[in-house]
């Protein structure tokens, strides 16, 4: 490969090999792993936060009558919100940090400069990634099993409602599936000594029917699809930075300093 600091080599080899060359020095496993992070976490933080909205307007008018009663979880909400914005700044600015290191260590670009150096410093940075991706990757494991809660509810309360109406249509009794409910105290949502905390009967059945049911189920699906793509993105990252240690660290056993 030819150093870019000769651009006179570009002229005699032409603009199709250096196009080439240049494409050879892209590390695609970071750059689709970047990818996916960015747009995992743009699913999971733009519909995670207009679905904890929603989610505090559905307990508020059709779960609890008190307002004592859903302000721990509405503070709960707020603080969340906010987090969201931290989450979004730091995977943007890990995955720019990341996708760097990707092109300091991988091998097309060692070829491509001619001038590479494996320092100390270099592999103790690339350790330093892989571990910090590696703990990264654990806890966003417990985020995206949390992310589940939701959806596992609205999932539950849809079913619930389903069979509601089927057993309005199949026999006239009210009382038959009058004492069909969801509680929202048993997901945590609301205390204990909420009231009434749970809906019932046809009462049930109307809340499916609103838009904002649809509308939060749909978001927190979103957000659950964006938590598992940024998953796969760190997974991804954990492949390409312990490639890239590895890398450095055989280029320093074998004196290339």
């Amino acid at each position: 490969m030819f150093p870019v600091r000769q651009p006179w080599l570009c002229k005699a080899l032409g603009c199709y090999d250096c196009c080439i060359r240049c494409i050879g020095a892209v590390p695609y496993p970071s750059l689709v792993a970047t990818l996916l992070c960015y747009a995992g976490m743009a699913l999971f933080c733009g519909c995670g936060h207009e679905a904890l909205a929603n989610t505090e307007v559905l307990v508020e008018t059709y779960f609890a009558r008190n307002v004592q009663d859903y302000v721990v979880m509405a503070s709960f909400i707020k603080y969340f919100q906010y987090v969201i914005y931290g989450l979004a700044s730091f995977f943007f600015l890990y995955g720019i940090l990341l996708l760097a290191e990707g092109f300091y260590a991988t091998s097309a670009v060692k070829q491509t400069f001619g001038e590479f150096r494996s320092t100390q410093c270099g592999r103790c940075l690339s350790l330093t990634f892989v571990i910090v991706t590696y703990i990264l990757a654990f806890i966003w494991l417990a985020v995206f099993a949390f992310t589940a809660i939701p959806v596992y509810f609205l999932f539950n309360m849809e079913q619930t409602c389903h069979t509601i109406n089927i057993l309005a249509e199949t026999t006239p009794s009210i009382n038959q599936h009058g004492w069909i409910c969801m509680d929202a105290r048993q997901y945590g949502l609301l205390p204990w000594n909420a009231m009434p905390g749970k809906s019932c009967g046809m009462t049930l059945a109307s809340i499916c029917k609103t838009s904002e049911f649809y509308v939060t189920y749909d978001l927190y699906i979103a957000a659950f699809a964006g938590a598992g793509i940024t998953l796969l993105a760190l997974f991804l990252y954990l492949i390409a930075t312990t490639y890239n240690y590895a890398v450095l660290r055989f280029l320093g056993r074998k004196g290339i300093r």
